[in-house]
């Protein structure tokens, strides 16, 4: 009986040719096929690039100084029409603890006027954004394909529109959540007197590193659109991905609290699964292209 199961062990522990040269053949595919789509970002067909536009160098130049000093004045307009309402902003800004009790104090002179004009900077880059952005994609569009260009604008546009959500999102849910876990936290113990140059800086801090991190979709998309990573591998990884995203809160948030920390960890595990999910779609739609293209 012993020699019979250890027969059986042995022919189960025998070595199949026929599945590890499938799987090696599967690694090998899937290898060819990432440096291949990497190989054409970087050497791409001369077909697909315009053939109708030429520029010497310092016509480049030229542009490129043309549309910075365009996005330089469009954010330099927009900071300073936000630092004129910038006390409306403060009170805007504000919101998330007024109606708790808590009270701002100016604990040096100058405090709360070099707080407007952090407030009307970050707002008028804010307002800016699409501006500089456009400028940026028109100095770029010129020199790319014609498979990048119809590229271009759903990234472009889906980043951005990423980013104001996220920003939305760490005002409308994360700022009160952790100001009021702050606030309860304290009460009964000390007076909530708070320094309106920490709080902005705890407020503005929270706002811009949640739009930060509302671009790893994006991030997926161009690394899945390269070859470098596929959706499967995006998938099978997301054990890490839920200590990363924590990892991530803890670092992102100002506050310490684990409760603000899980309020930005979950939607970063949300996005990053929508990420890999779009970037299945997209290599789902190229195969079904490129098995068309084969039986044509």
């Amino acid at each position: 009986m012993w020699a019979r199961a250890s027969g059986e062990a042995n022919e189960s522990n025998q070595f199949n040719p026929s599945s590890q040269a499938g799987e090696f053949e599967l690694a090998a595919a899937s290898t060819s096929s990432n440096e291949s789509d990497l190989k054409k970002f970087l050497s791409p067909n001369p077909a697909e690039l315009p053939g109708d536009f030429e520029m010497p160098i310092w016509d480049h130049l030229e542009e490129l100084r043309e549309r910075v000093m365009a996005g330089a004045l469009a954010g330099a307009a927009a900071v300073s029409v936000c630092f004129l309402f910038s006390k409306d902003l403060v009170l805007f800004l504000e919101a998330p603890v007024a109606e708790q009790g808590v009270r701002f104090l100016q604990l040096s002179p100058g405090e709360f006027f070099f707080t407007t004009l952090q407030v009307g900077g970050y707002s008028g880059i804010l307002l800016a954004a699409p501006t500089i952005l456009y400028e940026i994609v028109a100095y770029v569009v010129p020199g790319l394909t014609k498979s990048e260009r119809q590229f271009l604008a759903p990234i472009v546009f889906g980043s951005s529109l990423l980013f104001y959500a996220g920003v939305a999102f760490g005002y409308e849910v994360l700022s009160p959540a952790a100001l009021k876990f702050f606030v309860s936290y304290s009460d009964g113990a000390v007076e909530s007197l708070w320094s309106i140059q920490e709080y902005f800086k705890f407020v503005l801090t929270l706002m811009l590193s949640t739009g930060l991190s509302f671009q790893l979709p994006v991030i997926q998309i161009l690394i899945g659109q390269l070859g470098l990573v596929s959706s499967r591998d995006m998938f099978a990884q997301w054990r890490f991905v839920v200590v990363g995203a924590t990892v991530a809160a803890a670092v992102l948030t100002p506050s310490t609290d684990p409760f603000t920390q899980t309020l930005l960890a979950l939607p970063l595990i949300g996005l990053y699964m929508g990420g890999a999910g779009v970037v299945r779609l997209i290599e789902s739609r190229r195969d079904s292209g490129g098995d068309g293209l084969m039986q044509s």
